[in-house]
């Protein structure tokens, strides 16, 4: 029997023993009552994690290709080897596997080799030669009692989540084995017929009081257990009976019955976990290509030159607006004729202006279509004498908003000059030729 983790006082059994008989258990639960049970696949193939209240305990699959058995040269093998760490129990010593460990990995192993669980006639190769050797290492994370049970979960959950790689035979005497990795060929899994479930019965007292899955408190108190393997059919692949208590045959009938409810219960929570797993695995094989979408050509070139079209249009629209709402504020004067006339070949050269491929990043027209210089004019008729300051007044708004430039160099222009100056000068410009507003006002009143 292994070293206890905890030592009881006589005041701790007795009063252990008082609440069994009152159907109470120390953690809460009834007698037939399992722990909490979480089963944990890990991300590579061969490896699981149980949880059984503070148990915990995890299993590895490895395999590889050995020589037979003599006696039998078709079957493959399955050993099962468990490790115990200080870490898990201060109770564990380090180095050479003790009994606790031994027994521990005979009860496993008798339940999934003498039950027939996994096919071991699949493992074989070539007749003779060639097998494959499954090993199982179960790890004691935790002991929290009850480890038994947990380890033949996570044996089963590892086994279950377990691929070997794919082989081939070939070479002229069809004897030599070709193993191929995992991108070449997909591994194949194990053909396991059904999963023996061990369930673990606690006896105290004469063995009138029996309990499931006992902890570590309670295993320090009993006074002998046995161990069921059942699988979720009702069969019983093993039973082990530990410790000096004698058992009835009617005790050990009803454990049997209570057993193969739990185990039923247990695979379901396995292979759960193994086709979610399975399924998640699949997914990540699937190689999905991205759809293909027509992609339109060169069409923000196209529309970029629909909207300079279009802005060239509608400027082409406004600009003879503009020359019309000043022909029709001065119809007698002369000058509006010529700027008309101006407006009408500004419009000419936009028109005549190819248009840009890409957008318009600043769009003016008066910057590059029109400049000062184009409006010198050599040769412009005198002004009237007398004008109507009315017509006057909505000429000149007109004309300094269709074109800004001209209003700037009217009003440098007649900043250093005097009235006489440019009275008796003849007008060399557009500019010129419209008077400023405070002068026309000034021979309204002389005249009056």
């Amino acid at each position: 029997m292994m070293d206890q983790r905890w030592r009881p006082t006589v005041n701790e059994r007795e009063f252990i023993e008082q609440a069994l008989q009152s159907d109470l258990r120390v953690d809460g639960r009834r007698p037939f009552d399992f722990r909490k049970l979480t089963v944990g696949i890990c991300r590579e193939d061969g490896s699981a994690e149980v949880l059984l209240g503070e148990t915990c305990v995890m299993g590895y699959v490895t395999a590889q290709l050995v020589p037979p058995y003599k006696d039998r040269p078709n079957e493959g093998t399955l050993a099962i080897f468990t490790e115990f760490s200080p870490m898990a129990d201060p109770a564990f010593e380090p180095g050479r596997p003790g009994e606790a460990a031994i027994e521990l990995g005979r009860v496993i192993d008798r339940g999934l080799r003498e039950s027939r669980a996994v096919d071991m006639e699949s493992l074989c190769v070539v007749a003779g030669k060639h097998v494959w050797a499954v090993r199982v290492d179960l790890h004691i994370l935790d002991n929290g009692g009850n480890l038994t049970d947990a380890a033949n979960i996570a044996a089963l959950a590892a086994l279950s989540t377990f691929r070997r790689p794919e082989c081939t035979v070939g070479g002229d005497d069809g004897q030599q084995v070709t193993v191929h990795d995992p991108e070449v060929m997909d591994p194949l899994p194990l053909t396991i017929h059904h999963l023996p479930i061990a369930v673990t019965f606690a006896y105290f007292g004469d063995g009138n009081i029996m309990v499931i899955d006992p902890t570590y408190k309670e295993e320090a108190v009993m006074g002998g257990r046995m161990t069921a393997t059942i699988n979720s059919n009702g069969d019983v692949c093993a039973i082990q009976k530990a410790g000096g208590e004698g058992v009835m045959s009617s005790v050990i009938m009803q454990c049997l019955r209570i057993a193969s409810v739990k185990a039923a219960d247990i695979t379901s929570k396995i292979k759960t976990k193994v086709d979610k797993y399975t399924t998640e695995k699949a997914l990540q094989k699937v190689k999905r290509t991205p759809a293909i979408v027509a992609k339109e050509v060169n069409v923000p070139d196209v529309t970029m030159k629909e909207s300079t079209h279009s802005a060239m249009e509608n400027q082409t629209s406004k600009a003879p607006n503009d020359g019309q709402q000043i022909s029709e504020g001065d119809e007698n004067h002369q000058n509006t004729k010529m700027i008309s006339t101006l407006t009408a070949d500004r419009t000419v050269k936009h028109k005549q202006t190819p248009t840009s491929v890409g957008g318009p990043s600043n769009w003016d027209p008066y910057s590059k279509g029109v400049s000062l210089s184009s409006l010198r004019i050599s040769r412009l008729p005198d002004p009237p004498a007398v004008a109507n300051d009315e017509k006057h007044e909505d000429a000149e708004p007109m004309l300094t908003e269709s074109n800004p430039e001209v209003k700037s160099v009217s009003n440098s222009g007649s900043a250093g000059e005097s009235d006489e100056v440019k009275e008796s000068r003849s007008p060399e410009s557009l500019v010129d030729a419209v008077k400023p507003k405070h002068k026309r006002k000034k021979k309204q009143h002389g005249k009056s």
